[in-house]
């Protein structure tokens, strides 16, 4: 069998049965068995006879001329914060250790509407609260291209798994960065929509102003197709938009944007050089490239982690071990049981975001933190927006740094905020933002781009995405 990398190779070869269903399912097992030992992407697996059963299902259907969706019979892993009826639901955490979800997530149930099989969970930074997936209660996902380094975070255990060929596609979760930059880090394409495009009914919450689901994919084109898919209007979810964006609108000549605040000294110069190197791809194309200023970039991290974690303080008092979750035993009293159940059950990031969650929305400080966080954050995205009055899509690095050493930042909190600086300011926002491949560093490690356009203009990102991808992806 022709190896198949891609969604969309996959799904043609089933249309023109050249493949099965089955066959493709079982390359995954076998490439998860081969792979997974060293990677640790995954935390859980699906029954495998039981998807055997479904693809084999698939494949008699479309023996006998049955229309079925496109993707019919392709693998998907999906994130361990995305609820699946039946599968455990972690969050990275031993406070969920043992959960498994009652019901299943929009954007779950829609891959599965669309014929998808989902092969497993994968990794994790505990409830979203990392970017280098080592704060998982369970083990940490190495980075395929360098076992010794991370894949980025929190939905790195996403990106290994598509970046090992485990499976063509997953589901991750972007909060404030948390499928663009493993993306970038394990050299696959990842996308954050514009907040609201795809359902959050079943993700459980971290930040509830902030957490968007998006794709990790080998292509701009399957991140595109497995967006499609599942976004679109919830009623389970009051801020789901009603359109339904076309993202396979044909490229034009664009005005691209380089913002002067994300090439500063504190990037890599690799990164900065291939920041430029697709800048002058741009303009061989015939868009237009200017340098922009985003002055209030520099005030993005502050507002990100006081408004995220006044809201995962928030999110987060539901696990009490009283209604669900890991229960201490043997607490004398209510208090106690409590205080037991969340010292076990949250890791020390958790706790930290409890803590200065709390602190920044308790009385004497709520209006000194949080509500000025919250000015400036609408102060940024009003910036953002006049920005795109003269610009369709920004390019920008997403990291300041290719993947690093698994311990070399663990141990200092804020070091390791500081990689989050580039990929916060779009989160903020609201806007869509797209990683793509581009080439590697000095060490052989993959460096990833950023695309940003207006809120909305998920439509735009892609068809840029899809334009630079085809001149900066190595053939």
């Amino acid at each position: 069998m022709t190896e198949l990398r891609t969604a969309v190779e996959m799904s043609d070869a089933l249309r023109e049965r050249t493949v099965s269903s089955a066959e493709l399912l079982q390359t995954s097992f076998d490439t998860i068995d081969k792979t997974d030992p060293q990677v640790k992407a995954f935390v859980s697996y699906a029954d495998r006879d039981l998807l055997l059963a479904q693809a084999r299902q698939v494949d008699e259907q479309r023996a006998a001329g049955k229309e079925l969706p496109r993707f019919a019979g392709v693998p998907i892993a999906i994130k361990d914060n995305i609820a699946v009826k039946g599968q455990p639901l972690t969050c990275g955490s031993r406070i969920l250790e043992n959960y498994v979800a009652p019901y299943t997530s929009t954007a779950a149930q829609r891959a599965l509407d669309g014929g998808l099989l989902i092969v497993g969970k994968t990794n994790m930074d505990e409830f979203g609260f990392g970017s280098s997936t080592e704060n998982s209660a369970f083990q940490p996902t190495r980075n395929p291209h360098a076992l010794d380094r991370i894949p980025g975070g929190s939905s790195g255990g996403s990106a290994a798994a598509v970046a090992t060929g485990m499976v063509p596609w997953a589901l991750g979760t972007d909060t404030g960065g948390s499928v663009r930059q493993p993306a970038a880090m394990c050299g696959v394409v990842g996308f954050r929509p514009t907040y609201g495009r795809i359902s959050r009914y079943g993700l459980v919450a971290f930040a509830s102003s902030l957490d968007v689901i998006g794709p990790l994919a080998g292509t701009v084109e399957d991140a595109a197709c497995l967006t499609e898919m599942i976004m679109g209007r919830d009623p389970r979810d009051s801020t789901s938009l009603p359109d339904r964006a076309d993202l396979h609108s044909a490229p034009k000549k664009m005005r691209l944007g380089i913002p002067d605040e994300y090439m500063s000294e504190a990037c890599q110069p690799e990164i900065q050089e291939a920041v430029q190197r697709a800048a002058q791809y741009a303009r061989d194309l015939g868009w237009t490239v200017d340098r922009v200023s985003l002055p209030l970039t520099e005030y993005a991290l502050y507002i990100y982690y006081v408004v995220a974690s006044v809201e995962a303080a928030s999110n987060l008092a539901r696990y009490d071990g009283v209604k669900y979750g890991y229960r201490a035993a043997g607490a004398p009293n209510w208090d106690e049981m409590i205080d037991r159940s969340r010292t076990y059950g949250f890791g020390a990031e958790a706790k930290r975001r409890i803590m200065l969650g709390t602190f920044a929305a308790s009385a004497g400080y709520q209006d000194k933190f949080y509500l000025n966080a919250t000015k400036v954050r609408r102060k940024l995205s009003d910036e953002f927006a006049a920005a795109f009055r003269d610009f369709d899509v920004l390019l920008s690095p997403i990291s300041p740094t290719t993947a690093w050493k698994i311990g070399e930042k663990i141990e200092d909190p804020m070091t390791m905020y500081l990689q989050d600086i580039y990929s916060v300011p779009a989160a903020l926002a609201g806007i869509p933002a797209l990683v793509i491949p581009s080439g590697t560093d000095n060490a052989g490690l993959p460096i990833g781009l950023q695309l940003s356009g207006p809120r909305g203009g998920d439509a735009n990102v892609i068809a840029a995405g899809r334009a630079l991808e085809k001149v900066l992806t190595p053939a």
